[in-house]
């Protein structure tokens, strides 16, 4: 698996998204670190735009980010059908440069958000969730401040009605109520895809849970149905 990881002033979870990847596709497929600078993303399988701070998060989360140079190159790299994954930070750029709807605004309880949680797959489906279950909870974890997604009904409905909501905030047990909302988002939104499938953003942090030593591997899945998703592609 070719994979790039975009790296931003402020980025901070680049080395543990790269270790994530290495772990599910093999250490021969080592990510290319790509500074946001650059122009050109060609001939890549997957775009990772991961976690962090970027800019310092000044004027508002992802926004200086997302007028980098990169982003026309990931833009277009996902119009093409290359598969493009936002971690926290990232799903916050990408719904500032419109590749995946709503936004994210200040959690609902203004704190900051530092915890392990659990989120329930939606929809067993290819590139993202094909080696997960519907319905499989996995404990992850979540670390920020503006993690509270918000989309007018519309747009919801739409997300619900064309099955592109893939992650929702719930128990251990998989129940989505009030109390499993940590920050707020719309319908316990935690997850979501573009149109055309091939572009996840979302808020907790799987590559922070693909080894027991660090407290479990409930995030792995996802980086091996990358994997999966890649050589059924060659």
């Amino acid at each position: 698996m070719k994979a790039a990881i975009v790296v931003f002033p402020g980025t901070n979870r680049e080395r543990d998204m790269a270790a994530a990847l290495e772990k599910a596709a093999g250490h021969n497929s080592k990510p290319d670190l790509i500074w946001h600078g650059e122009t050109e993303l060609k001939g890549y399988d997957l775009i990772v735009v991961p976690g962090g701070f970027s800019y310092g998060d000044y004027l508002r989360c992802g926004a200086m980010a997302g007028n980098s140079p990169i982003l026309r190159s990931i833009k277009e790299q996902a119009e093409r059908g290359v598969t493009v994954l936002g971690v926290c930070n990232g799903f916050q750029i990408l719904t500032e440069t419109g590749l995946l709807p709503g936004v994210l605004m200040r959690n609902a309880g203004l704190k900051f958000i530092c915890k392990m949680t659990h989120i329930r797959c939606e929809r067993r489906v290819a590139p993202f969730t094909g080696a997960m279950a519907e319905g499989q909870v996995s404990r992850v974890a979540v670390a920020h401040n503006e993690g509270n997604y918000f989309a007018d009904e519309d747009t919801l409905n739409r997300l619900e009605g064309d099955d592109r909501v893939l992650f929702r905030y719930c128990d251990d047990r998989g129940n989505v109520s009030d109390k499993t909302n940590l920050n707020g988002s719309q319908r316990n939104i935690a997850g979501i895809l573009n149109e055309k499938g091939n572009v996840l953003g979302m808020m907790p942090h799987p590559e922070n849970a693909i080894d027991p030593i660090a407290g479990g591997v409930d995030g792995l899945p996802l980086f091996e149905s990358l994997a999966k998703a890649v050589m059924e592609r060659a």
